[in-house]
């Protein structure tokens, strides 16, 4: 696989924190991400990729999700958040009109190639590598987990659903993952229940419902049996939603489902979503 590394630029948004912008060359094709650099010269932290939605990127995903400003140097974690090709990704969806995926936008090549920059720079323990993504991001966690399974130890898809059979593109590995997914019930944008996804940029197909996703998951790391069921906390009681948990755990991975009831396209107040995955994560450690 041929990249190469070209620096953009260093911003100081605080004078505790060095973010990090950064590049690669994939397949001509200059792509971005970003992140803040730890504060001690420490070898094996894990590596965390934070994705955006459909029509983002990573600076705006950055400064967005600050969760992981205040942990990450504690938590030996480094939190990157790249960008997509044209504000989108190539996921697994047939019919994305997004220019990622008509271009076929070779998405696993970036990935592996920010795996192997954080591992020469940075010493990154290639066995703590994880995903979370969020709409379009989850897609594309969705995507790293279907094709280049190896690289990663975990990941978690934020109001998303795989694509239905009929839209999917993706070569499947068919291997097992931790995998937990997050959904609202009332989400219309990524229905629930399934079917069709249409944003302003266009519409991107069918999508399978959280149930069927999430059994997928399951099947694969050799569950037939019914998930664990537990009621999270309802630590915002003014905005109208709960979340239950349903688990599978005690084979070799892990899958969870989150389920928001009342959840729209939107992030659930009851928790952190992304501190919450991080500990997802570390439960594989």
């Amino acid at each position: 696989m041929k990249y190469l590394l070209i620096s953009l630029l260093t911003l100081n948004f605080c004078a505790k924190a060095q973010i990090i912008s950064d590049s690669l060359l994939i397949e001509g094709h200059y792509r971005v991400f970003h992140y803040k650099k730890p504060a001690a010269d420490t070898k094996g932290f894990s590596l965390v990729f934070v994705l955006h939605g459909s029509g983002g990127n990573g600076l705006q995903m950055m400064q967005r999700v600050t969760s992981f400003n205040s942990i990450s140097d504690n938590e030996k974690m480094i939190a990157v958040f790249p960008s997509g090709y044209k504000n989108f990704w190539n996921e697994c969806r047939k019919l994305a009109p997004s220019a990622a995926n008509v271009e076929q936008i070779n998405e696993e090549a970036f990935f592996t190639g920010m795996i192997n920059y954080f591992v020469q720079r940075l010493k990154i323990d290639q066995k703590k590598v994880f995903v979370v993504g969020t709409s379009g991001g989850g897609h594309m966690a969705f995507k790293l987990a279907l094709t280049i399974p190896d690289k990663f130890r975990s990941i978690t898809s934020i109001i998303a659903n795989l694509p239905a059979d009929e839209n999917l593109d993706c070569q499947q590995s068919k291997k097992p993952l931790n995998v937990m997914i997050v959904n609202g019930t009332a989400d219309k944008t990524n229905p629930y229940e399934g079917g069709e996804v249409i944003l302003s940029s266009g519409n991107f197909g069918k999508v399978r419902s959280t149930e069927k996703t999430f059994q997928y998951w399951a099947k694969l790391a050799g569950y037939n049996n019914e998930p664990v069921y537990s009621l999270l906390p309802d630590n915002n009681t003014k905005d109208g939603k709960t979340i239950e948990q349903y688990s599978h755990t005690g084979k070799q991975k892990d899958v969870i489902l989150l389920k928001v009831n009342g959840g729209k396209h939107d992030y659930p107040g009851d928790i952190d979503v992304h501190l919450y995955a991080w500990q997802f994560f570390k439960t594989s450690f």
